[in-house]
């Protein structure tokens, strides 16, 4: 069956079949903007963060609704550590302001909670927030709510190669097993898939250091949309481009 939805772009209209088959299975999303999107409007940057966190809700049910598997956002980088104290004080009381109004909505939608990144460093009420989260919807078996918190690419490249070497070191695993499958399973996504689809907002086009070994035969989507400005009809547009594309892998 398909989902006609009609998308406005200036003055144009156009009418998007989302067909159910070909529905990414894993979506990744960078996050970008909020603090764009304050600014224009003479408010905080901490302002644009809090609303940001209202589209999270209504993308993570449309994505569900849409029969995505798996959702991974974006929420800290390792790097965002260097912005000022106040704005990184305010991001790290959102995933538990998040989690703790939006946990029963979670739970009733069958969603799982899971994160990547090291949670170790963060904050003991983050930490606390996101451990009943995952706690809480362990059983769950709809779509996989996945959040890169206090993660960097390529530290976790770094860590998995390390830990290979240590194994090998060990005893426990053979120098001759090393293959892209075996890194794989070192990475801190080796549950999950990897993404079908890349979208980030705000008009920035680099991967800021995002899932860089796991990203490397998906599909990008780009917006200059703000992500407080992200609606659901943006996510059904970039699956409608990402239906609409080729995905070869190197082949003809």
């Amino acid at each position: 069956m398909l989902d006609r939805i009609t998308f406005w772009k200036k003055d144009e209209k156009f009418v998007m079949d989302i067909k159910d088959d070909l529905i990414p299975a894993h979506v990744a999303i960078i996050m970008d903007g909020n603090g764009r999107w304050a600014k224009r409007r003479g408010l905080p940057r901490i302002a644009g963060h809090h609303e940001g966190m209202k589209v999270v809700k209504k993308v993570v049910k449309h994505a569900s609704d849409l029969g995505v598997k798996v959702l991974t956002l974006y929420a800290f980088s390792t790097e965002n550590w260097k912005r000022p104290r106040d704005e990184v004080d305010f991001l790290m009381k959102l995933p538990g302001e998040f989690l703790n109004s939006f946990l029963p909505e979670l739970i009733e939608q069958n969603v799982r909670v899971t994160i990547m990144g090291h949670k170790e460093v963060l904050p003991i009420h983050t930490i606390q927030a996101v451990d009943e989260a995952i706690e809480k919807t362990k059983s769950n078996t709809g779509l996989v709510l996945n959040f890169a918190l206090n993660y960097g690419s390529r530290n976790e490249i770094t860590t998995a190669l390390t830990q290979i070497i240590q194994d090998i070191g060990k005893g426990a695993v053979d120098q001759e097993d090393v293959s892209e499958e075996l890194i794989s399973q070192y990475l801190m996504s080796a549950s999950l898939p990897d993404p079908d689809l890349l979208i980030r907002t705000s008009g920035e086009i680099r991967l800021s250091n995002f899932m860089l070994w796991q990203l490397a035969y998906s599909e990008f989507w780009f917006t200059d949309i703000n992500w407080p400005d992200f609606t659901e009809e943006h996510l059904k547009k970039a699956i409608y481009d990402y239906q609409n594309r080729g995905r070869r892998y190197g082949g003809v």
